[in-house]
This record gives C-alpha cells, sequence and structure tokens, in this order.
C-alpha cells in the first residue's frame, strides 16, 4: 500500500492548497518516498530535507494518478499532455509551473 500524506487531502490526492476538479496527482519525493499532493503540504508535514529527482532516475515512479492510482515514471509524467495514461483523467496543466520544484528540469 502507498503512503499518501497532505493536508485536508480527499480521496483524489487533492489538499487544502491544490483541490480543483483536476487537480489529482500526489507526488512521490525523492528525498523520503513518501507521496504528497503538492511542495507545500511536504513542506508542513514531510521530511526537513527537500532534494527533486535528479535526471538519471526519471525512469522511476514518482506520480500518482488520485483517480485511479496509476504511478507513472517521471518521464512518463513529464510527457503526458496532463492526463492519464491509464483513465484519461485530466492533470491540471498549471502543475507544470512548480515542477522544478520536484524535478530536475
Amino acid at each position: 500500500m502507498l503512503t499518501i500524506k497532505g493536508i485536508g487531502m480527499d480521496a483524489e490526492t487533492r489538499c487544502a492548497h491544490y483541490h480543483s476538479a483536476i487537480d489529482r496527482i500526489a507526488i512521490k519525493f525523492y528525498c523520503c518516498g513518501i507521496y504528497y499532493p503538492c511542495f507545500e503540504c511536504h513542506t508542513a508535514t514531510g521530511c526537513d530535507k527537500p532534494a527533486v529527482w535528479p535526471k538519471e532516475r526519471f525512469s522511476e515512479k514518482a506520480v500518482l494518478c488520485g483517480t485511479c492510482r496509476h504511478e507513472l515514471t517521471v518521464q512518463e509524467y513529464l510527457d503526458c499532455a496532463s492526463v492519464c495514461p491509464n483513465c484519461e483523467a485530466p492533470f491540471n496543466p498549471g502543475c507544470s509551473l512548480h515542477k522544478h520544484l520536484y524535478f530536475d528540469v
């Protein structure tokens, strides 16, 4: 079973910080290996040594679709055009504004 932590998180991994209909992913933080809906939840309740996924590890599963629980590799997520490749649920395209907080891009 996957560990997912967040503040005010719903069944599709929306949290107190990001909770629109298309906010439905959680990201496994490289530093602690735990899924969080966003960097703000990680800052508030996660480890104290945040680190981004290095490019050489982009083939590892690190993004979770909150709708179907499909795990995507970092590269699959970066290439997915804001839709889950498994269930086709839309992801928030605005998340790309924060990708530098999670991945070495």
